[in-house]
């Protein structure tokens, strides 16, 4: 909207049809170039996703996952009062309309392993590697050795 944010999400293919874009896109744009470039790790958007009360309270936490910290579904359970969420917190994390800026990356399986990501694992790691990388935590896998 002109007010805040209601989405932000992975597309594949770049549309070649200009538009004016209100402010608040201009300044997502901008925010997330420098999360991208390691400059931003906080960011500060005016959002309105759209969800029900259940959603907004897990993002609402959610939101409080500092950069390059993961938790758990198992964790924001607990913070949310139940520890038998997971399974409806997962569900709230897949519908999340603005990831990265909302950070549903950081958050892991119980066992510490990536789980399910709307951009997918690939782009999941990505991310927690690139913040990894900016907070100077970063270990590389084996995987990563030339």
């Amino acid at each position: 909207t002109e007010e805040a944010l209601v989405s932000a999400q992975f597309i594949e293919t770049r549309s070649k049809e200009v538009k004016p874009r209100p402010d608040i896109l201009r300044e997502a744009r901008h925010q997330l170039k420098g999360y991208f470039a390691g400059s931003l790790q906080v960011f500060d958007l005016p959002l309105a996703p759209v969800g029900t009360d259940f959603q907004h309270s897990v993002w609402k936490i959610l939101n409080q996952v500092p950069f390059a910290q993961t938790t758990s579904y198992a964790a924001l359970a607990q913070q949310l009062g139940g520890s038998n969420m997971s399974r409806a917190i997962g569900s709230a994390m897949r519908t999340n309309p603005i990831v990265i800026i909302q950070p549903c990356h950081r958050v892991l399986g119980h066992d510490g392993k990536l789980t399910g990501f709307v951009g997918g694992l690939h782009r999941k790691q990505a991310l927690l590697d690139h913040e990894a990388r900016i907070n100077g935590t970063y270990q590389p896998s084996i995987f990563d050795i030339q």
